[in-house]
């Protein structure tokens, strides 16, 4: 369904470019990549500007600056593996805030220029942090920033509960669109568009079974933090919008998994997207297939542009022996999330926070 945003008029103190921003398409994938009849829907949030984490940032900026946390010409100071980044940006034009980004060496060249075209400045961290990885030595140099700043802004998406409730216009595109969900199936970062979503979703469908992806290497789901080479989901520490209690289940999924998925996809479909699309892509598949009568909803974050030098570029690919692996049918399977360290597609449906007794 096409929209009609970009040309709407703004009410008061929504400005038009933030208009541009929601009523994503959305592609239904079966034969031939969904074997057996079955197939699953994608919502096709690359079609946003910069993709999903618009929505959370001008909603984060939105509800800062009525709050009063956020003053007019603060600057923005967070940490982005990059999408989130490009929200940030939008949102620093929309609003008129100066934002600067801390990133790390695993973001893409392309990345790093499209920020920089878009205004804001950007600060790449040259060590991870001994336990919490990247993640924590970025947060740590925004901490810095902050206190060198008087009157900056942290959105802090990872802890936000703002970040959560940016999502419910996405839920509704999805009730405009399908009369039933059984099944929401979302990789989890900060844990903003799985909690926001299915929340909404559960309201309508009691019933929902929300299915989390992550990725080898994540400690989200109570495995241990190793160095990570997909981006844009999983963590290194343990985000508090991750809602434990909402997942029926959670996959984890190895990059060459992912890497067959997304060119899969692609070559059969016209579509795609980047590591995230590639881990959600290859659970909604199988689900498809084992429950063909359901009606499942997949969200692809962000489409392929962004991943034309690592997920669909041979030689980065041989380089990290991402070529050649084609999934099992199955996953593996864990009883407890912590039984043993996974290493390629595996489920669980025992979901626990890991830091229960701390919290």
């Amino acid at each position: 369904m096409s929209s009609p945003a970009i040309f709407a008029r703004p009410n008061e103190g929504y400005p038009a470019l933030s208009l541009t921003v929601g009523n994503t398409p959305m592609a239904f994938i079966s034969e031939p990549f969904v074997p057996g009849g079955g197939g699953f829907w994608a919502k096709l949030e690359g079609f946003n500007p910069g993709g999903i984490k618009d929505r959370p940032a001008l909603h984060m900026v939105r509800r800062a600056r009525a709050r009063g946390d956020l003053a007019p010409g603060a600057t923005i100071i967070e940490s982005t593996s990059g999408t989130l980044g490009l929200g940030l940006a939008l949102a620093g034009i929309v609003f008129g805030h100066p934002v600067v980004l801390v990133g790390d060496p695993g973001m893409e060249p392309l990345m790093c220029r499209l920020l920089a075209s878009y205004g804001a400045r950007l600060e790449i961290v040259t060590e991870p942090h001994p336990t919490g990885g990247w993640q924590q030595a970025r947060r740590e140099r925004v901490e810095r920033l902050l206190a060198a700043n008087p009157g900056s802004y942290c959105p802090d998406q990872y802890n936000n509960p703002d970040n959560v409730d940016a999502y419910a216009g996405l839920a509704h595109e999805l009730l405009a669109r399908l009369s039933h969900i059984d099944v929401l199936v979302c990789s989890v970062g900060t844990g903003g568009h799985s909690a926001g979503i299915s929340t909404v979703l559960r309201g309508h469908f009691p019933g929902l079974r929300l299915v989390g992806v992550d990725t080898v290497g994540s400690t989200i789901f109570g495995q241990p933090a190793r160095s990570r080479l997909m981006r844009g989901l999983g963590s290194s520490i343990h985000p508090r919008n991750v809602a434990y209690d909402a997942f029926s289940e959670v996959h984890w999924v190895a990059p060459a998994e992912a890497v067959w998925a997304c060119r899969a996809l692609a070559a059969r479909h016209y579509v795609s997207g980047g590591w995230s699309t590639g881990a959600v892509t290859l659970v909604a598949r199988w689900l498809a297939r084992v429950h063909p009568r359901q009606t499942i909803v997949a969200i692809f974050p962000d489409g392929p542009w962004r991943y034309w030098n690592t997920v669909f570029d041979d030689d980065y690919c041989r380089a990290h022996d991402l070529l050649g692996t084609v999934p099992a049918d199955e996953p593996d399977l864990l009883d407890k999330p912590a039984e043993r360290e996974v290493r390629r597609w595996t489920r669980c449906t025992d979901v626990i926070d890991p830091l229960a007794g701390a919290r």
